[in-house]
């Protein structure tokens, strides 16, 4: 497999090849830790707080993380499959070739993360504040991207297609930077995209 895009941020201790599945972590705390090939799947967290941590081959698999945070975390080669992020912080984190199928996020803050050329098609995003995430180059087709904050997000050659974008902000989108074949916006939002194309939008005066 390839080598992460960027060296990895140093740590202070490690969790190596440990069995998770199904454990419950409640309010606890994780500084600096390397977690390597640990098996979270079906692991419920519930507030706890990993700060600068770097998860290598880790499997979140149908795990349930409820006001958790991770900030400036790395993931790399991770799993999420049928994963679920309710109400959590993922500020400033990084993710290399992580697998995301059946993802879903309900609210909290995933500003500033790396999500540069992230396969995401059909996750399910929805009421999340995602302000200057990079997104660039990643593959959003026929996924959920509902009532999100992408102020200043990267959406440089982006794939939306097929994707319901409804009451997500788009300010900052370049129509012409990315690929919006068959999205779903709603009205406010067409018009957004139709003056960043350069066109002006006038009332129908018949």
């Amino acid at each position: 497999m390839a080598e992460p895009r960027r060296a990895l941020p140093p740590t202070e201790s490690e969790i190596r090849g440990e069995d998770w599945d199904g454990r419950t972590l409640e309010s606890e705390t994780f500084d600096s830790v390397s977690f390597i090939d640990v098996d979270m799947t079906e692991l419920v967290d519930q507030g706890s707080t990993f700060t600068g941590c770097v998860f290598r081959g880790v499997r979140f698999n149908a795990s349930v993380h409820t006001n958790a945070a991770f900030l400036n975390c790395t993931f790399v080669r991770c799993s999420f499959f049928d994963a679920r992020f309710v109400g959590c912080k993922l500020l400033g984190s990084r993710f290399d070739t992580c697998t995301w199928s059946q993802l879903t996020v309900e609210g909290g803050d995933w500003s500033f993360v790396d999500l540069s050329g992230a396969d995401l098609r059909r996750v399910s995003i929805t009421g999340v504040r995602m302000r200057e995430t990079d997104l660039t180059k990643a593959r959003l087709e026929n996924a959920t991207l509902r009532d999100t904050d992408l102020t200043g997000a990267w959406m440089q050659l982006t794939n939306f297609t097929g994707a319901d974008l409804r009451g997500s902000d788009l300010s900052t989108l370049d129509p012409s930077a990315v690929t919006l074949a068959k999205a779903v916006i709603d009205v406010s939002q067409s018009i957004q995209l139709a003056t960043a194309l350069g066109l002006d939008v006038l009332p129908d005066e018949r």
